[in-house]
């Protein structure tokens, strides 16, 4: 009789379906939080390269070429004008050092901190 009924008794149970199934829609609902984050990110890297590849390498030079792709690309999270623009040996270096956030659940937010660096030149 005992063996009968270890043997009827297999997969889970109600409740731990929905307990996974919680736990997989905060996973998923963070996930859809934490996309347009990086989606900015990408952008804030693109218009980086894209300062660097202009070719004139003075700082004023790039914060206006930074200061057009931060319209185009509709950047919020970071101003153009925090964007550090340093001499590093033959070439420049340009990074963006930032942290990005998003509200979560009711007083939880979601923080990403973010370092993009585009070297120019040598």
């Amino acid at each position: 009789m005992k063996a009968g009924w270890r043997h009827r008794q297999r997969g889970a149970t109600f409740l731990g379906i929905l307990i996974i199934g919680g736990i997989l829609a905060i996973g998923v609902y963070a996930g859809i939080r934490l996309v347009p984050l990086y989606i900015e990110n990408f952008a804030v890297r693109r218009a980086l390269m894209q300062a660097a590849n202009q070719g004139d390498d003075s700082p004023a030079v790039i914060k206006r070429a930074l200061e057009q792709r931060w319209v185009i690309e509709d950047i919020k999270s970071i101003d153009f004008s925090d964007v550090a623009i340093t001499k590093d040996g033959a070439g420049t270096k340009i990074r963006a050092n930032y942290r990005g956030e998003v509200p979560f659940i009711g007083n939880v937010s979601l923080v990403v901190d973010f370092d993009t660096i585009v070297k120019m030149g040598g």
